[in-house]
């Protein structure tokens, strides 16, 4: 049984199901079995098992790896914040008047005569 620190995908059991079905394209077929046999016993995906599946048989008909690295910064990991916010005196918007509607103080606020 294959345990997650030799899988062929780093942090395997973090990645999003969409990263996932784009990283297993840069696999060959035995690092695909070695995938597909940890999925299977662990989380079990339909989706991710399914997708596996499609790519081995397209991998037996000729298919080849799609190149890139499957080890690669995951793109759905933002990067840090280069320092704090921008949020100054400077950029904060006009104040806002309160709602003329039940402020009886209101200027705009209609008075019935009577």
């Amino acid at each position: 049984m294959t345990v997650r620190d030799d899988l062929p995908l780093p942090d395997y059991d973090h990645l999003p199901v969409g990263s996932l079905t784009s990283r297993i394209r840069t696999l060959g077929s035995d690092d695909l079995k070695t995938l597909l046999d940890y999925e299977r016993s662990h989380a079990n995906r339909m989706q991710v098992v399914a997708a596996m599946e499609h790519r081995l048989n397209g991998l037996a008909e000729g298919a080849e790896p799609s190149g890139g690295d499957p080890a690669a910064p995951a793109p759905e990991a933002a990067p840090a914040a280069a320092g704090g916010s921008k949020v100054s005196e400077a950029t904060t918007g006009p104040k806002m008047n309160p709602p003329s509607q039940g402020d009886p103080t209101n200027p705009a606020q209609p008075r019935s005569t009577g």
